[in-house]
């Protein structure tokens, strides 16, 4: 998962048929953010295929077993190992994980036999437990190594990353994924502490470095939160990731299927937005032709509603859950 894929106890089935007793795992006390607004959303077809494209702790993979007949099907990827040892403690014929990136959602399809699913649900961000694991470091409330991998299998830590990562390239990815004012402070300091001889390896040593750098910040606000942020997006390559997997959604999703994404923050709101609304607006044809692209019969994806944020009472619950926004699209008939 990613933000928000954490668990709440499963409501009862829907559908007639009983569902077997080996699809109620054990129940873990995080909360999954938007939960029954994400898997309402979804349209479930008790006898349907789906995806959860961000595992996490299993809250929202649980409500949709939930609502699934014994003909029912679901799949789940996470590259978190942790989020993959948990899904795998889910003893359901119905039900199978697998240990992968977003962009390879294609070949999750391609090698379980499914020439078509009825709904994907993507929950983005960074997950409660990832958080709160201060080995993982990827909050300054801990003071841990520095990693922030999400996979921890690939890829280089943050803490390597600024070991080789240039001043004028740090600055660019605190601006551009942190969207931090304070960007090329930021870099410089970081950078100088390297060229010291201080190499930065904890949570701790990174944000005290931020912090020395910035000269105001919002009320409430930690001065590392954006540049944390920025590192943590940019190692994990979150933005790229959900780019990849948007147009594999649209090309895996049955005339009727659902996608719903729920983010955390601008920046992925913005590209799941702007995805939704190409395909809705598409028109690839000349100016002066007499029938627009959109009104010829092809698959594209519509948006169903508006965006959907948690209300007080979940706020209330799961403080974490303020920034969240979901977005649902439904794919249309194919020519």
């Amino acid at each position: 998962m990613m933000m928000g894929a954490t668990s709440a106890p499963a409501a009862a089935p829907v559908s007639s048929e009983k569902v077997p007793a080996a699809a109620m795992p054990p129940i873990s006390s995080h909360i999954t953010v938007l939960l029954d607004e994400a898997v309402d959303a979804l349209n479930i077809k008790p006898s349907g295929t789906y995806i959860d494209g961000t595992f996490g702790r299993g809250g929202h993979s649980r409500r949709i077993l939930s609502r699934l007949n014994e003909q029912g099907r679901l799949f789940a990827i996470d590259r978190d190992l942790a989020a993959l040892e948990v899904g795998e403690q889910i003893r359901d014929a119905r039900f199978k994980i697998e240990h992968r990136h977003f962009s390879e959602i294609n070949q999750l399809a391609a090698e379980n036999h499914l020439t078509g699913v009825d709904g994907i649900l993507l929950d983005l961000g960074i997950s409660s437990p990832q958080i709160d694991e201060g080995e993982r470091g990827f909050s300054f409330r801990y003071d841990g190594p520095l990693d922030m991998r999400m996979d921890q299998t690939r890829g280089k830590t943050v803490a390597e990353l600024l070991t080789t990562i240039s001043e004028q390239q740090l600055g660019k990815v605190i601006k551009d994924y942190g969207e931090e004012r304070f960007a090329k402070q930021v870099a410089r300091a970081i950078i100088k502490e390297r060229s010291d001889g201080r190499a930065i390896t904890t949570t701790g040593q990174l944000a005290k470095v931020v912090a020395s750098a910035i000269p105001k910040v919002e009320p409430g606000q930690n001065p590392a939160t954006r540049t944390f942020q920025a590192l943590r997006i940019f190692v994990n390559q979150e933005l790229e990731e959900l780019s990849l997997i948007l147009p594999q959604c649209l090309n895996l999703l049955n005339a009727g299927g659902r996608l719903v994404v729920i983010s955390f923050h601008s920046l992925e709101d913005r590209i799941v937005k702007r995805f939704i609304q190409s395909e809705e607006n598409r028109d690839d044809l000349p100016s002066d032709f007499p029938i627009k692209a959109k009104d010829l019969p092809q698959a594209r994806l519509v948006s169903i509603g508006r965006a959907i944020k948690p209300g007080a009472d979940e706020i209330k619950l799961n403080v974490r859950a303020r920034s969240a926004v979901m977005r649902v699209a439904e794919r249309t008939a194919t020519a």
